[in-house]
């Protein structure tokens, strides 16, 4: 910092940078903004001024220069209430700013309709605001968002809906296989009437954990008559919970697609004066805060959801410096242990 003429603090300027190295003002805009055209001991010379005084480079005047936002837009098909509500966001976007943390790029959320984007959100991601996005919680319908990567690139956290029809870059765990695990775990258990709250079937990772129960399900030779659906909220587990124990009084197991589905109908099950897990074992799925902020821990597939967001981040990263990058990025899954099952 240094002061004015008033002995206010400012900051220091691409001028007193100059002065400071000795050179002129277009030689340290040359060197702030990467040009190759400069010595490499007046490049030295300039970084090391641009150290003692602590400049920080105008992000839009370097912007402008190479033609970049330097902004990142991450779009999450959803309303507030669930956004904010459902702990897989947060630790989503705790793991995406983690992987920016160290890159020039600011991110920005966009909030968008869960059925299709508003014309503003549109009009936002291909008016050059931004240089890329992360699309997180992508719904049918959402066919905008797939044909994105044609302006700009795009990662999706989570497989496109109808993934065949796609050739989009995502970041995902397995989630029939994790599905499949928690459903074996409770077979294990030796559980005999095993239900299943699924969630919304207009998301691709809904459907693959309904595929994933119904497979070990039949490996087993079990029904799979009892399931209802759900939405991945709280309030969605507990009507599904409440529909099943009418269809079935005597189930004694549930997989639950969300560990919020999974809370919901550890919530319904006690209301009916059922026991968890004696009476009824519940298997959640995501490993987030919901699974340990109730009275009874909930045994859950654990997905890395903060781990998740970083790479969804790098994979930007990376296709933004123009690199060629694998289109699929899958991470493991594995069972929590608690006290649900």
């Amino acid at each position: 910092m240094t002061l004015d003429l008033h002995g206010r603090r400012t900051a220091p300027t691409l001028e007193a940078v100059a002065a400071e190295a000795g050179v002129s003002r277009s030689t340290v805009s040359r060197v702030v903004n990467g040009s190759t055209q400069v010595r490499p001991d007046v490049v030295i010379a300039v970084n090391a001024a641009i150290d003692r005084l602590n400049y920080i480079p105008n992000r839009a005047a370097r912007s402008l220069a190479n033609s970049q936002t330097m902004a990142i837009a991450l779009v999450v098909p959803e309303d507030t209430t669930r956004f904010f509500g459902d702990p897989f966001f947060a630790e989503i976007v705790q793991g995406i700013t983690q992987g920016l943390e160290d890159s020039d790029y600011v991110l920005n959320l966009q909030l968008a309709s869960a059925s299709s984007p508003s014309s503003k959100t549109i009009r936002y991601l291909l008016g050059g605001n931004v240089d890329g996005a992360i699309v997180v919680s992508h719904h049918s319908g959402d066919d905008f968002f797939t044909t994105l990567d044609a302006t700009i690139p795009v990662v999706f956290g989570g497989r496109p809906y109808l993934p065949e029809l796609h050739n989009n870059n995502f970041v995902d765990v397995d989630n029939a296989a994790g599905a499949e695990m928690g459903t074996r775990y409770l077979i294990d258990m030796g559980r005999k009437r095993i239900a299943a709250i699924d969630g919304p079937a207009n998301m691709q990772a809904a459907i693959d954990r309904s595929e994933g129960w119904g497979r070990a399900m039949l490996a087993a030779g079990m029904a799979q008559d009892l399931r209802a659906q759900g939405d991945f909220t709280m309030a969605s587990g507990a009507s599904a919970m409440r529909s099943l124990l009418e269809a079935d009084p005597d189930l004694d197991a549930v997989f639950a697609a969300s560990d919020l589905m999974a809370t919901g109908a550890i919530s319904a099950l006690r209301d009916r004066g059922r026991s968890v897990p004696g009476d009824v074992a519940v298997v959640g799925f995501d490993d987030s805060s919901a699974a340990t902020n109730g009275e009874i821990g909930i045994t859950t597939v654990h997905q890395p959801s903060r781990a998740m967001g970083v790479e969804m981040a790098s994979m930007l990263l990376a296709l933004l410096r123009g690199e060629d990058v694998e289109r699929a990025r899958v991470m493991p899954t594995r069972m929590v242990i608690r006290d649900s099952a």
